[in-house]
């Protein structure tokens, strides 16, 4: 391909990318070392902005009910998805049927599912889950205001969203796991559990990866699941770092653009951190191969 034409056909996708990515993530630096009100010019504050928000104990709430749900909802949808996707392979004639199903739950906005999701536990639109369990245990239980049964319906919510990805795209993995290694565990006399351990998740071992990466990217970035899920997300600690920026940048009296610029800044280096080791592995695999 002559350089002319690779420069045409790669225009158009850079001057996208930098218009969506590039300009916002500079303007949100360049914000996050000033002082900004709706209207007004900047005035430049320097660090100050990240001195308010890394003493500000609110985010440091923030910080680690997202970390913690992350970490929950990551190992829920790698076993889950593995474990579903195992089970839909195995399927023939039912797996299309099977597959839109399961899709409904991934493909509905977050904000309605969530809404949805919470009718199940809210005594006010029948709660058929609130009552079975009341029933069972002899206990009224707070969903939306204790913070761990929140935090609870919080995380099954997040998981019953993105399992059917996580699903998919392990699927897509065992169908090209080389039926030659399975019949060579086999023929060895492999049980099925051996043959999953030291057979297939290996062979899937990026697959893997790439599901926690995607996983891990979005639950950090959780926000409009908790409107209808955790109306009193300050109030309980169970208020996600998107949450928080969005409330003191907009909503809570005076919007302080500037500081949510700068916790949007640590955001950034937060997700950086924990992807860090997910990618290094899939790069090392890379060179490898």
């Amino acid at each position: 391909m002559r350089r002319r034409e690779f420069v045409a056909l790669v225009s158009p996708s850079m001057l996208v990318m930098g218009g969506l990515l590039v300009l916002p993530l500079y303007k949100t630096i360049e914000w996050s070392l000033q002082k900004v009100n709706y209207g007004v010019p900047g005035t430049f504050v320097g660090l100050d902005n990240y001195g308010a928000a890394l003493t500000d104990p609110r985010l440091g709430r923030a910080v680690l009910f997202t970390v913690g749900l992350t970490a929950a909802v990551v190992i829920a949808l790698v076993v889950l998805g593995y474990v579903l996707a195992v089970l839909v392979n195995r399927l023939k004639r039912a797996r299309p049927w099977v597959l839109g199903i399961l899709l409904i739950s991934y493909v509905v906005p977050h904000l309605v599912g969530a809404t949805m999701f919470s009718w199940l536990f809210d005594a006010n639109f029948g709660g058929v889950l609130n009552y079975a369990i009341s029933a069972l245990t002899g206990q009224e239980i707070l969903w939306f205001t204790d913070p761990w049964p929140n935090r609870l319906i919080v995380g099954l919510d997040t998981v019953w969203t993105m399992l059917p990805f996580a699903m998919l795209v392990i699927l897509a993995g065992l169908q090209g796991v080389a039926p030659e290694l399975l019949e060579a565990a086999r023929i060895d006399g492999a049980s099925p559990a051996r043959t999953h351990w030291h057979v297939i998740i290996p062979s899937i071992r990026g697959v893997l990866g790439f599901v926690a990466i995607i996983s891990i990217m979005d639950v950090l970035r959780t926000f409009d699941q908790l409107i209808p899920l955790s109306p009193q997300a300050e109030q309980i600690g169970n208020e996600s770092i998107m949450l928080y920026i969005f409330n003191i940048a907009f909503q809570d009296g005076g919007p302080q653009l500037g500081l949510g610029s700068a916790v949007n800044v640590l955001l950034i280096l937060l997700i950086v951190i924990m992807l860090f080791p997910f990618i290094r592995g899939i790069a090392k695999e890379a060179r490898q191969a």
